[in-house]
């Protein structure tokens, strides 16, 4: 198979290229590195062009048979809104053009942040609501999919990301995981800080499950756009005790006041679509995410920082 991931330098964009790679995929990464880091494709073997989508010349490339389109600017707190619509929704559609012209199959990366404030569990069918740029360029690029779906032959899956975390995330910064975020807080030995009072949540998924969704997503019979999450909501406070666990430390939550009027309350994902249009169900618990990701990634970063000593 051959296949192109846009963002493929970027964290879950990354992870899939080199997922793709494993299963002998032919795999063509395309990322500005804007928002990348190069550590995330040290094993990558595969064909690299450094350049923005909207930049890219898209009638030169060859066929492909699937495009995973992860490429985006993800920083919520970006206030740019022309900067955001275009780099988001313009490219999109970049790619979209590309992906009905070569008859390749397309999954594309969008986000729960669609949904705002609306009541969880989040369903597909439900009020979409977006209270940033960012969520509203995504709603952008669903409405364009949904119209493509009825005019377009090819095959068109649309992934509504809820709170991903995990390995290739850490070059993100603010725009990381609350996860990552925290547990660097925690091994500083700062206690932690989240918004009062800690009982807002979040649906978190592990980035391995989140390639699964990816890959289950090329098996699709139909097109569509489905809630990718683990259908379970965990409170901050929950999040700062598993986290408490697996760091081996006892530092209470530091809480302070919320200063986003565009903050989302509570995410969880309704799943029942994702498991009948592309058989995705979410392997891990919030738990085991948290334990097989931090525990890699600080004992690589101890490692690191022996060897550079040495």
């Amino acid at each position: 198979m051959k296949a192109i991931v846009t963002g493929g330098a970027g964290f879950i964009g990354s992870n899939l290229a080199l997922a793709l790679e494993a299963r002998g995929a032919e795999v063509t990464v395309i990322d500005d590195f804007s928002c990348a880091d190069f550590k995330n494709l040290s094993t990558f073997r595969g064909e690299m062009i450094a350049m923005d989508v909207n930049r890219v010349n898209w009638e030169k490339l060859g066929k492909v048979d699937a495009i995973f389109h992860q490429a985006a600017l993800t920083d919520t707190t970006v206030s740019d809104q022309k900067r955001m619509v275009f780099n988001n929704v313009e490219g999109f559609k970049k790619v979209l053009q590309y992906a009905v012209r070569t008859n390749a199959k397309l999954v594309y990366a969008s986000s729960a942040g669609v949904y705002g404030n609306e009541p969880a569990p989040q369903r597909e069918t439900g009020r979409l609501n977006p209270l940033n740029i960012y969520a509203y360029s995504k709603l952008i690029g669903d409405q364009i999919a949904e119209r493509a779906m009825k005019t377009e032959e090819i095959l068109i899956i649309g992934l509504r990301y809820f709170n991903v975390f995990g390995k290739g995330e850490s070059h993100k910064t603010k725009s990381a995981s609350m996860i990552f975020r925290l547990a660097e807080q925690i091994r500083a030995g700062k206690r932690p800080r989240i918004f009062h009072a800690g009982e807002q949540t979040r649906d978190h998924i592990y980035v391995r499950d989140v390639v699964e969704a990816n890959l289950k997503a090329l098996e699709a019979k139909a097109s569509g756009i489905v809630n990718v999450g683990t259908g379970k909501a965990t409170s901050f406070n929950r999040l700062i005790e598993i986290l408490n666990e697996v760091l081996g430390t006892r530092l209470a939550p530091d809480y302070f006041d919320n200063p986003y009027s565009f903050y989302q309350n509570s995410t969880q994902a309704d799943t029942e679509k994702a498991q009948q249009l592309i058989g995705f169900k979410s392997r891990y618990s919030v738990e085991e995410g948290i334990k097989e990701y931090l525990t890699a990634f600080y004992r690589l970063q101890t490692s690191q920082a022996v060897s550079s000593k040495s």
